[in-house]
């Protein structure tokens, strides 16, 4: 058994095709057919159901595909960690999720540069757990993101919590209202957008409808990405971010509308198509159709965290701390120091 028969195994099994498997690897189906084949021998074991289009696993197949996909995705993060160990890039290489890029990130990357004249940053649009693969894969040396995550190769700290505020249409009844209530926010239609959804731990259960005239439809308009439903076809438990923050209250909201991204989102609530909740940092954002309230509720947040590896930690990190909490001093934001170990 070695690395290059595993790897054929694991590309055949995802692709369930040879033929797909030998297109994404460069080998000839023969060549991919043989690897698999000396594994099977190797292990005395049948792994894929050959008689059958497209192919299967069978129940040993299934078991080993498991296994050993995860530990193949730890050689390959040693193995790039090791190559980075020995030779570290001067590139501090970071991943940020949209939001963050409203926010103070601009600011903190000048005041890098001014502080650390030689060094080069990049800047990658990443979700925050896509971030994870980033980071071992080497793609980004350190990501700010939204969640927290527990990966045993990854290390987090927490930045400060940021608070949301809503985003209204101008010609809203509420518009002009400040320090808004969410339970007078549940009967409008609430626009999602986020990929990423919390982890089931920390999710709740769905609360009681807000409204009264709830109805069970679901509609997805095939010609957008954006899909409506009623609060009463939520599915247990509630992961989705904004939903999570109303069900805190044991508020479900009349109607919701997802969509791809934050600035659709946005899009939707200037053309008075719903309202959403976005943290107070993008609330610069189309200010001539939109009115951005505070909420009263001061645990409604959204968290900064940022990741890096556990076992390297890029050199250049230290100094992105530093210009962080020196932008946190400058702009009076609340913040207790924290450092990667």
């Amino acid at each position: 058994m070695d690395l290059k028969q595993l790897k054929a195994f694991i590309v055949i099994a995802d692709l369930r095709s040879f033929s797909a498997a030998a297109a994404q690897t460069g080998l000839s189906q023969p060549s991919l057919s043989r690897l698999l084949k000396q594994l099977e021998t190797d292990m005395g074991v049948e792994l894929i159901d050959r008689y059958h289009r497209p192919l299967n696993l069978t129940e040993a197949g299934a078991f080993f595909y498991d296994k050993i996909s995860t530990i193949l995705t730890e050689i390959d993060t040693v193995t790039s960690m090791t190559q980075r160990l020995s030779a570290p890039s001067s590139i501090l290489n970071i991943g940020f999720v949209p939001s963050v890029l409203y926010g103070l990130l601009p600011e903190i990357i000048a005041r890098l540069k001014q502080s650390s004249p030689d060094i080069e940053v990049t800047l990658k649009d990443i979700s925050s757990y896509q971030q994870m693969d980033a980071l071992k894969s080497g793609e980004i040396d350190i990501g700010f993101g939204r969640f927290a995550h527990q990966d045993p190769w990854i290390q987090q700290i927490l930045l400060r919590h940021e608070r949301y505020v809503v985003a209204l249409p101008k010609s809203h009844p509420l518009a002009h209202i400040s320090d808004q209530r969410l339970i007078d926010l549940a009967n409008n239609r609430l626009i999602l957008y986020h990929q990423t959804h919390l982890p089931i731990t920390t999710a709740l259960t769905k609360p009681k409808p807000a409204s009264a005239n709830l109805t069970a439809n679901t509609t997805v308009n095939p010609k957008s990405s954006r899909s409506t439903k009623s609060a009463a076809s939520f599915s247990e438990p509630i992961t989705e971010p904004l939903l999570h923050l109303f069900a805190q209250y044991g508020i479900s909201p009349f109607t919701t509308t997802t969509v791809s991204d934050l600035q659709v989102a946005l899009g939707l609530v200037a053309a008075g198509e719903g309202i959403t909740l976005v943290p107070a940092s993008l609330q610069t954002v189309r200010t001539e159709q939109i009115s951005y309230q505070r909420l009263v509720h001061e645990n409604v947040t959204s968290p900064i965290y940022l990741h890096t590896l556990k076992d390297f930690v890029h050199p250049k990190i230290s100094d992105l701390l530093t210009a962080i909490y020196h932008v946190y001093e400058q702009r009076g934001i609340t913040y207790r120091q924290q450092k990667f170990m």
